[in-house]
């Protein structure tokens, strides 16, 4: 059975937006509607150009470009579950948000409901806080105080957190190791060709299992949901997403490839 209760009404998709690119990238469309934008280097020939466009809309099923796109990791191959130690549940009480904070809020709400990847609920035991941090990008140059130029990262948008450090503390830890950064850059050093590849959000692709789902639940001024899929910020996260992969790729790994969380070598 579906967990998720049924809502009357499903609130629409966001409309996409597209970021300001630097001076060497640029936004090409695999369709004549321009609704599967994808960035491209901004000197490639025309040649060059069409032939890359050709093999990306041969695997256009491969791209994802909004979270819909998104069937994730079948929950026989592998789900999140979170075990927890003998403590007292603890529901948290929302805080307040001022205007364009809220405005934030809903907006990723509304996304990830429209997605499936979280659904209302009303009983769970267990109640983190949402937050809203500033996401930054880009670094520029300004004077301080003394006239003097310092680098100063520049913030362009906000990001949408849900702060689970109570649930954390009463976690089961999962002491699953990560790799070292150093000893991958060791085994791809000298190699004649490289491809990275970088997951569409990678942790939302890990179902959690349904009795876990509840665990998750946060609130705000829009209601409280649970998610469904594995989001930032749980404790074991990690171990999970890298663990899954490795399976994953097991057969290729060591061999012509290489995995650290999301990104693909």
């Amino acid at each position: 059975m579906d967990p998720r209760p049924k809502t009357e009404q499903s609130p629409s998709q966001p409309p996409m937006e597209l970021k300001p690119l630097p001076n060497h990238l640029k936004y090409a469309y695999l369709d004549s509607e321009q609704q599967l934008p994808v960035i491209i280097a901004n000197n490639l020939l025309l040649e060059q150009e069409e032939k890359l466009l050709k093999v990306l809309r041969q695997h256009r099923k491969a791209i994802g470009w909004k979270l819909s796109d998104l069937p994730g990791i079948n929950p026989s191959i592998y789900k999140h579950r979170i075990l927890m130690e003998d403590i007292k549940p603890i529901r948290q009480q929302q805080r307040r948000l001022n205007p364009t904070l809220l405005d934030v809020v809903k907006k990723e709400v509304t996304r990830l409901l429209v997605a499936g990847i979280i659904y209302p609920i009303s009983d769970s035991q267990w109640v983190s806080l949402v937050q809203v941090v500033p996401k930054k990008s880009g670094m520029t140059i300004m004077k301080n105080q003394y006239d003097e130029l310092i680098p100063m990262r520049i913030q362009n948008s906000w990001q949408v957190c849900i702060d689970y450090r109570r649930l954390n503390q009463a976690t089961r830890k999962d002491h699953f190791p990560l790799p070292f950064i150093d000893q991958m850059l060791e085994k791809i050093a000298g190699k004649s060709h490289y491809c990275f590849l970088d997951g569409f959000s990678g942790y939302m692709q890990i179902h959690i299992a349904p009795e876990d789902q509840h665990k998750t639940t946060f609130t705000c001024p829009f209601g409280t949901f649970a998610y469904t899929r594995m989001p930032f910020g749980l404790c074991n996260a990690p171990s999970t997403f890298q663990r899954c992969m490795m399976s994953i790729f097991s057969d290729l790994l060591q061999d012509c490839m290489e995995v650290f969380m999301d990104d693909f070598t």
